[in-house]
């Protein structure tokens, strides 16, 4: 798709209403996920899973700490 087609696309979006943007997104967004296939919800899936994982949370936890002191520098800062 070339350039002036992805801004007309973007142009005739902006002026549906927000619930159609939102309903329109949620529909392309179920599309792409279903075109991925299975092996995508198993990678969510073993995402979902490893968060959930206490060990995992308290190492998430521990290099969080870690790393505290570096917060204080202020470069995340917008």
């Amino acid at each position: 798709m070339n350039a002036s087609a992805d801004t007309e696309i973007e142009r005739q979006f902006a002026q549906l209403p927000h619930s159609v943007q939102l309903s329109l997104l949620e529909r392309l967004v179920r599309q792409m996920r279903a075109s991925w296939g299975p092996g995508q919800d198993e990678w969510e899936a073993g995402l979902s899973a490893m968060a959930a994982d206490p060990e995992m949370q308290r190492e998430i936890s521990r290099i969080s700490t870690e790393f505290s002191a570096t917060e204080a520098d202020g470069l995340g800062r917008i």
